[in-house]
């Protein structure tokens, strides 16, 4: 299931957040969103989630105007991967991971087998089955974020969104969650993932799509978008792109 997003603008207020954003995700890749803070990311998945009103253009996912469609409708299309935080109420990894399925039924019903099925599925995808029965709060970051991604899944919907999914990780959980989105891209999910860093981008993406004050500044493979011209205009920061038998890694030029 592809995400087109068509000519999108919001603001707060008197204040523009988005001007003019016109992508398309595809199927069965994943697209890395690139940009300091505020330059849209975060409201950028608020539209498409239906969380702010009020924005201008089209979000369609396979033609289908998500903005025509209930909450209900619009979580079997799209699911939301947050930043992993920590709990008021204590809650197991496999609750948490049910929570995913609640939009398949009516208002004051419980899960059935069918969705506990699909909850235990979902958490062995990610690798996470082992940890069915312990407390979410005691997870670590990795654990918790690996958590989300399997309520996504039980979710059912085939367009991922993930808001700087790594950010508060070690850089060994780092890599092992950006490895799990990759594979979920390959395995036909559309995945959509916000991050800081363009070294995400041209290790884990497909294709990358780079902001700056709320506009597209770049959009295309990570080659193209990712470059030490762009790196500079969007950071500020001198770069180098070395090629490398692993793949092309960014290097400052100065600061180290």
């Amino acid at each position: 299931m592809s995400l087109t997003v068509d000519s999108l603008s919001f603001a707060y207020g008197k204040h523009a957040v988005l001007k003019d954003v016109s992508f398309t995700a595809d199927k069965g890749a994943l697209l890395a969103i690139l940009g300091p803070n505020g330059v849209g990311k975060t409201t950028l998945f608020k539209c498409v989630m239906g969380l702010v009103k009020g924005y201008t253009g089209k979000i369609t996912a396979d033609g289908v105007d998500l903005s025509a469609l209930s909450p209900r409708e619009r979580a079997h299309r799209v699911a939301a991967i947050p930043q992993a935080h920590p709990l008021s109420f204590r809650y197991s990894a496999f609750d948490m991971v049910l929570m995913g399925t609640s939009h398949t039924l009516s208002p004051f019903a419980l899960p059935g087998e069918k969705e506990r099925a699909a909850a235990r599925a979902a958490m062995e995808k990610v690798g996470i089955g082992a940890l069915c029965d312990r407390p979410f709060d005691q997870l670590s970051g990795g654990e918790q974020q690996l958590v989300f991604i399997a309520r996504a899944l039980a979710q059912q919907a085939k367009i991922l969104l993930m808001d700087e999914p790594t950010a508060s990780l070690d850089y060994g959980n780092r890599l092992h969650v950006l490895g799990v989105a990759r594979e979920l891209a390959r395995e036909g999910y559309t995945v959509l993932l916000s991050t800081h860093d363009p070294q995400h981008a041209l290790w884990f993406a497909d294709r990358a799509l780079v902001l700056q004050d709320g506009q597209v500044l770049a959009l295309g493979t990570p080659g193209e978008a990712v470059t030490p011209a762009l790196m500079d205009r969007l950071y500020g920061r001198r770069v180098t792109l070395l090629d490398t038998e692993k793949g092309p890694v960014l290097v400052p030029e100065e600061g180290i």
